[in-house]
Protein backbone atom coordinates (compact mmCIF):
# COMPACT_ATOMS: atom_id res chain seq x y z
CA UNK A 1 0.00 0.00 0.00
CA UNK A 2 0.99 3.44 -0.57
CA UNK A 3 -0.43 6.88 1.01
CA UNK A 4 -0.65 10.10 -0.07
CA UNK A 5 -0.74 12.78 3.07
CA UNK A 6 -0.98 16.47 3.99
CA UNK A 7 0.65 17.70 7.12
CA UNK A 8 -0.08 21.31 8.69
CA UNK A 9 3.37 22.95 9.37
CA UNK A 10 3.61 25.44 12.30
CA UNK A 11 2.90 28.35 10.07
CA UNK A 12 -0.18 26.86 8.96
CA UNK A 13 0.87 25.47 5.76
CA UNK A 14 0.03 22.00 4.29
CA UNK A 15 2.62 19.94 3.28
CA UNK A 16 1.61 17.10 0.79
CA UNK A 17 3.98 13.93 -0.17
CA UNK A 18 3.45 10.14 -0.16
CA UNK A 19 5.08 6.92 1.43
CA UNK A 20 4.91 3.84 2.61
CA UNK A 21 5.42 4.34 5.95
CA UNK A 22 2.95 7.06 7.51
CA UNK A 23 4.57 6.75 11.15
CA UNK A 24 8.27 6.72 10.13
CA UNK A 25 7.80 9.59 7.58
CA UNK A 26 5.86 11.96 9.45
CA UNK A 27 9.22 10.80 12.24
CA UNK A 28 11.21 12.26 9.64
CA UNK A 29 9.57 15.65 9.42
CA UNK A 30 9.48 16.08 12.55
CA UNK A 31 12.89 15.00 13.31
CA UNK A 32 14.08 17.74 10.27
CA UNK A 33 16.75 14.43 9.76
CA UNK A 34 18.51 14.10 6.12
CA UNK A 35 15.19 12.44 5.24
CA UNK A 36 12.60 15.11 6.00
CA UNK A 37 11.77 17.34 2.89
CA UNK A 38 13.36 20.31 2.13
CA UNK A 39 9.87 22.22 2.66
CA UNK A 40 9.49 21.13 6.47
CA UNK A 41 13.12 21.41 7.44
CA UNK A 42 12.14 25.50 6.98
CA UNK A 43 8.39 24.99 8.08
CA UNK A 44 8.08 22.76 11.30
CA UNK A 45 5.69 20.15 11.43
CA UNK A 46 2.64 20.20 13.43
CA UNK A 47 0.04 17.58 12.60
CA UNK A 48 -0.91 15.05 10.50
CA UNK A 49 -4.13 16.15 8.87
CA UNK A 50 -4.85 14.00 6.15
CA UNK A 51 -4.31 10.54 4.58
CA UNK A 52 -5.47 8.30 1.71
CA UNK A 53 -4.36 4.92 0.96
CA UNK A 54 -3.75 3.77 -2.57
CA UNK A 55 -3.08 0.62 -4.26
CA UNK A 56 0.23 1.28 -5.85
CA UNK A 57 2.74 4.28 -6.54
CA UNK A 58 1.35 5.36 -9.33
CA UNK A 59 -2.08 5.57 -8.02
CA UNK A 60 -0.56 8.15 -5.25
CA UNK A 61 1.67 10.08 -6.96
CA UNK A 62 -1.49 11.21 -9.13
CA UNK A 63 -2.99 11.99 -6.00
CA UNK A 64 -0.38 13.95 -4.51
CA UNK A 65 0.39 15.87 -8.23
CA UNK A 66 -3.34 16.69 -7.99
CA UNK A 67 -3.64 17.63 -4.19
CA UNK A 68 -0.23 20.30 -4.46
CA UNK A 69 -2.58 21.65 -7.42
CA UNK A 70 -5.27 22.79 -5.00
CA UNK A 71 -5.91 26.09 -3.70
CA UNK A 72 -5.75 26.34 0.19
CA UNK A 73 -9.15 26.63 0.85
CA UNK A 74 -9.79 23.85 -1.22
CA UNK A 75 -6.96 21.47 0.52
CA UNK A 76 -9.31 22.60 4.02
CA UNK A 77 -12.04 21.55 2.72
CA UNK A 78 -10.81 18.23 2.18
CA UNK A 79 -9.24 17.92 5.29
CA UNK A 80 -12.36 18.73 7.22
CA UNK A 81 -14.69 16.65 5.00
CA UNK A 82 -16.49 19.62 3.27
CA UNK A 83 -15.79 18.14 0.78
CA UNK A 84 -14.47 15.17 -0.97
CA UNK A 85 -11.88 14.02 -3.92
CA UNK A 86 -14.24 13.87 -6.32
CA UNK A 87 -16.05 16.92 -5.49
CA UNK A 88 -12.82 18.52 -6.65
CA UNK A 89 -10.68 15.41 -8.85
CA UNK A 90 -13.54 13.77 -10.40
CA UNK A 91 -12.48 14.79 -13.97
CA UNK A 92 -8.76 13.83 -13.20
CA UNK A 93 -8.64 10.95 -11.56
CA UNK A 94 -11.03 7.93 -9.94
CA UNK A 95 -11.74 8.91 -6.37
CA UNK A 96 -12.71 4.81 -5.71
CA UNK A 97 -9.25 4.14 -6.30
CA UNK A 98 -8.10 6.37 -2.92
CA UNK A 99 -9.76 6.01 0.92
CA UNK A 100 -9.28 8.46 3.16
CA UNK A 101 -8.07 6.61 6.47
CA UNK A 102 -7.43 10.04 8.33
Amino acid sequence: MYYTYMIRCEDNSLYTGITIDVDRRVEEHKSKNEKCAKYTKRHTFKKLEAVWESEDRKQASKLEFHLKHLTKNQKEQLISNFKSLEDYLSDKLDSDNYKKII
